[in-house]
């Protein structure tokens, strides 16, 4: 196990945990979080080993750092990437959660889909409650993608995070909101 944590500018500071290159969670960045160049977070247990990147969408980590974590460092220093490659395991998810989390890694960086299109992407059009479900307990954002699903009407939410940071994911990707 290991934990990556990047600072990603004005966004705060994120966390990635790995086991090996398989990505298990992902944290997105907050200004609430302690920035990585000034020490570990106080109370709680103690994380497994933490590598840091020190600046927004740096390249020279050393072989140490996984690629889903340097992909997410240049996603938020404005890079166009894609994750479509990074490994995940959606092994523990139900039939229909595996085909709504394959249809999710389909949507295009800047592009935005209903979470009934999500459904009918996954060959389930019947399904929009179980694609947004799948989405609000996604635990790897940007790998999986659900901030560039929206509701019929609008944005919709985006978790504790809220919808002003969705808006803002979306703006950074010129995604036509």
């Amino acid at each position: 196990m290991q934990v990556v944590r990047y600072a990603a500018g004005d966004w705060g500071v994120g966390e990635l945990w790995f086991d090996g290159e398989l990505p298990l969670w992902h944290e997105l960045p907050t200004q609430t979080r302690a920035h990585p160049l000034g020490g570990n977070q106080s109370g709680g247990p103690s994380p497994p080993p933490t590598v840091t990147l020190a600046e927004p969408g740096a390249r020279n980590w050393g072989d140490s750092v996984p690629e889903a974590a340097r992909l997410v460092s240049r996603y938020f220093a404005g890079e166009r990437v894609s994750f479509a490659d990074v490994p995940i395991d959606l092994e523990d998810c139900t039939a229909l959660q595996q085909v709504i989390g394959k249809a999710l890694r389909t949507i295009g960086y800047g592009e935005t889909v209903t979470y009934g299109e999500l459904a009918a992407l996954a060959g389930r059009p019947n399904a929009p409650r179980a694609a947004g479900t799948f989405c609000s307990h996604n635990n790897l954002p940007l790998i999986l993608p659900c901030h560039r699903v929206v509701a019929a009407g609008g944005l919709g939410s985006y978790g504790s995070l809220g919808v002003e940071y969705k808006r803002r994911l979306l703006e950074l990707e010129d995604a036509a909101l």
